[in-house]
């Protein structure tokens, strides 16, 4: 059986990666696109000269940024609200935000009750 062949929107990974900005964000659903046709913010501007000049450990705060084709390949370090964590683009991440693929909350995970919680606790004997 043959590896199934990426494609987004109809095009393959060469031609997303030779379109314009303008061109990619008409392949995007209209929040993405008007995203990218009023231009991004300062902080993403940072982001993409990060990008750009290739450099290692990039660290963003920049949940919003929608993942362009020339970030393919790059691990990115998102802040989760507690900590960075590491995300590597794939091409099925394209027209996504970065912050989707950092979750903010943790898996609550009860255990026994501390003391004082409750009436009964009181009787527990402490270890």
């Amino acid at each position: 059986m043959a590896k199934k062949e990426f494609s987004f929107k109809g095009k393959t990974l060469d031609e997303v990666k030779a379109l314009s900005l303008k061109e990619f964000a008409a392949l995007l659903k209209s929040r993405d696109r008007r995203s990218l046709e009023r231009g991004f913010s300062d902080a993403q501007k940072n982001l993409l000269k990060k990008i750009r000049a290739k450099e290692k450990n990039i660290k963003t705060h920049c949940r919003d940024m929608i993942i362009l084709p020339e970030m393919l390949g790059i691990m990115i370090n998102i802040h989760n609200g507690k900590s960075f964590m590491p995300v590597s683009i794939q091409p099925e991440m394209l027209g996504h935000r970065l912050g989707e693929f950092v979750l903010t909350r943790n898996k609550v995970q009860h255990s026994a009750p501390g003391i004082g919680a409750t009436r009964s606790s009181a009787s527990v004997s402490v270890k």
